[in-house]
């Protein structure tokens, strides 16, 4: 019984996190266009039924590469090292060095953290960098806007964040926002 519980309140706490995201109530089609990043787990199956975000310590990728590009319905996107999309908002205002995602909206919209000074990039060619967060972390920047995770995309490949409230997009490898809806 408390499980069921808190899983129920989770999915409220997402919902409500969501509608604060960008004042709009439409929402992408619960489907994943393929994403192939070079790894087996980078498959066009269903996402899997957990919503929760990505936790404080996966989001950040302390070695390896932090951006890297990746095959999609949508052409070319921008991913993390791991394959996981990254998104960009609307709201945030270029080269400002901060973040206009705070509170709930960071519950739904994690920051794509690294713990390095110049982020590793693979094919990226925008200009990669870094802010801190009022928490003192560093969070990724590309062409001078943070970059985020969405917390549905629950594996390498899901592109659900796409469109979301007509202010969370795609990056290309350039880093533009890719605009375009999901197919």
């Amino acid at each position: 019984m408390k499980k069921q519980l808190g899983t129920g309140l989770t999915m409220l706490a997402l919902t409500a996190a969501l509608a604060g995201c960008g004042g709009g109530s439409t929402t992408p089609a619960a489907t994943s266009p393929a994403v192939t990043a070079g790894s087996p787990n980078a498959s066009a199956t269903a996402p899997a039924a957990s919503v929760s975000p990505p936790s404080a310590t996966s989001t950040a990728t302390a070695a390896g590469v932090d951006l890297k590009i990746a095959s999609s319905s949508l052409g070319d996107i921008v991913v993390d090292g791991k394959g996981m999309s990254v998104y960009y908002y609307t709201k945030d205002v270029k080269d400002s060095g901060t973040s206009t995602c705070t509170g709930g909206c960071l519950t739904a919209w994690p920051p794509l953290l690294t713990t390095s000074d110049e982020p590793k990039v693979e094919g990226v060619t925008g200009t990669v960098g870094t802010i801190t967060t009022p928490e003192g972390a560093k969070q990724v920047t590309l062409n001078g806007l943070p970059l985020y995770y969405f917390a549905k995309d629950t594996k390498a490949g899901d592109i659900l964040g796409q469109g979301v409230n007509d202010v969370w997009y795609l990056a290309d490898p350039a880093g533009e926002m890719i605009k375009t809806a999901t197919k």
